[in-house]
């Protein structure tokens, strides 16, 4: 195979339909504009159906994105499976829900709800909760606890207290003499329960203190736990809210004790690794856990398939099958696939149809390089030069026939709602852009450059007053996908979406891709 492929993921980078906050634009890029000016190039959609999502309104995000990426088909994803699986009623027929509310009425014990609040539809669905909680009230579940952690990335930023409301009032419309359902604790996302890539552990000691022992700043209400805590600390958003605890006369309303049942209704496969490893592993020695709990705990999804974690899960994840490196593998092709720690688990885990394996170990080889555990807009240029470092090292080498990488500096730079330090970030990017290029050159490597969703490029929205506010959520525009190489390759005229890069891949290398493929973007 004469030909080798470099395909560079820039995470959270797409185009403002808005122009407000567009760090892309106001960024100074001169190896992007130019490409774009240059080089053959197509807009691609990378949220809502096109990735397997509910519906357009639905954002896109890197785990969906870059199974779209790997697998070149659109499977039903996150929310949408989980919505058909609750308004078919499959959910409830399923064994792990039958256990999980049989073993709550059965021993007259506590059904417990962890998972973040707010209706993004990228982790969870408020929605997906408050069904649950009335189907528990059904089938004769007493006694209900929410573990709410607060999101502000998915969703505007201190938007918090609007899901908050919603919950208690559902709460307050169930609650009678034969069920009791209240908020217990919680936090924001960014600071407890929901670490994932192990790169900070002790988020989840937090987030296991707070919601399973109850340790931690008491309040009555989580209404109250919020307007303290931004009162105290000026500027904090609902993703940085520190850990509380809801209590009675000193005395936690919802700690988590053998006997109980346990859902994390998070959809979301990453963030939500590790804290059921703490509820599932009988050997756990990431912090001083305790001895394991003996309840009946299920994620919404199984979070990984091949660690079987969790071993109880509500919902069916998509089955991924025909990826791009299974068919690259059948062909002997040898392929590397590089980022640091906040996205190794998409060029790896996602992009292979979430299979933690790999489908040859001697095909191919996997690299993460170790995040700074910083706020990321205090140092925007993240790990992208060390990124760059192995690709052009992989390049180099002439072993590989496909190499993929991931620069998360738009997006997750994006998500602390920093202007400034995310137009640092693009930067970052389009510095390490210009020196894979000087080298693919050397080398006769064609270079494929697109994004996963958009962030970076609408970091400002309009509220419904009509003011300019901070906005931390992925964005709905489309992504770049750019062909730069010493080949002419003529782009078609159409939609695209992330599905079509895989089967453009294929068609560039030369081979047959599988049948259930999307078209490729390339004639």
């Amino acid at each position: 195979m004469s030909e080798k492929i470099l395909l560079v993921v820039m995470d959270g980078v797409g185009y403002s339909k808005t122009g407000l906050g567009d760090a892309v634009t106001l960024a100074n890029t001169p190896v992007l504009d130019k490409l774009l000016k240059e080089c053959p190039n197509v807009r691609l959609k990378a949220h809502g159906g096109a990735v397997g999502l509910p519906s357009d309104d639905d954002m896109g995000n890197s785990e969906v994105g870059h199974n779209a990426l790997g697998c070149g088909q659109v499977y039903s994803q996150g929310a949408k499976l989980v919505n058909e699986s609750i308004e078919s009623g499959k959910i409830y027929q399923s064994t792990a829900w039958k256990e999980i509310a049989g073993n709550c009425i059965e021993k007259s014990s506590t059904l417990h709800f962890i998972g973040l609040l707010s209706d993004g539809n990228v982790h969870s669905n408020i929605s997906h909760l408050i069904e649950m909680l009335k189907q528990a009230k059904a089938e004769g579940v007493k006694n209900v606890r929410c573990h709410i952690l607060l999101d502000g990335r998915d969703v505007p930023a201190t938007s918090g207290l609007v899901y908050v409301e919603q919950l208690e009032n559902a709460l307050a419309e169930l609650n009678d003499d034969t069920f009791c359902g209240r908020i217990a604790s919680g936090g924001g996302r960014m600071v407890v329960t929901m670490d994932r890539y192990q790169a900070n552990w002790n988020m989840v000691k937090i987030g296991w203190d707070t919601h399973v022992k109850g340790i931690g700043r008491q309040f009555e209400t989580a209404k109250d736990a919020i307007e303290t805590y931004r009162a105290e600390n000026e500027g904090m958003i609902d993703q940085d809210l520190l850990p509380f605890v809801i209590a009675e006369d000193g005395k936690p309303v919802g700690t988590i004790v053998d006997g109980d049942s346990v859902v994390l209704f998070n959809f979301r496969g990453d963030r939500a690794i590790e804290l059921s490893m703490a509820f599932d592993d009988e050997e756990f020695t990431y912090f001083d856990r305790g001895a394991k709990l003996d309840v009946c705990y299920a994620g919404m999804l199984q979070y990984d398939g091949d660690l079987k974690l969790p071993a109880r899960f509500l919902v069916n994840p998509p089955e991924i099958k025909d990826t791009l490196s299974e068919l690259l593998v059948s062909k002997g092709m040898n392929q590397f696939a590089v980022s640091e720690t906040q996205k190794y688990g998409h060029v790896t885990y996602f992009w292979n149809g979430n299979k933690s394996d790999k489908f040859s170990e001697e095909l191919e080889t996997f690299m993460e390089i170790p995040s700074d555990k910083v706020s990321f807009d205090e140092r925007p240029w993240m790990k992208s030069a060390e990124v760059t470092d192995a690709v052009i090292e992989a390049m180099e080498s002439g072993k590989y026939d496909f190499i993929r990488c991931n620069y998360p500096n738009g997006d997750m730079v994006g998500h602390t709602g920093n202007l400034d330090a995310t137009i640092t970030a693009v930067e970052a990017v389009d510095l390490a852009l210009a020196r894979v290029l000087k080298v693919a050159d050397k080398c006769g490597v064609t270079v494929l450059i697109t994004a996963d969703h958009g962030n970076a490029d609408e970091m400002l929205e309009k509220n419904k007053k009509g003011d300019v506010a901070v906005r931390t959520a992925h964005s709905l525009n489309e992504v770049p996908f750019i062909i730069y190489s010493k080949n002419a390759y003529e782009v078609k005229e159409g939609s695209f979406g992330l599905a079509n890069v895989a089967p453009t891949v294929a068609r560039i290398f030369g081979i047959e891709p599988y049948a259930s493929w999307e078209e490729s973007i390339v004639k």
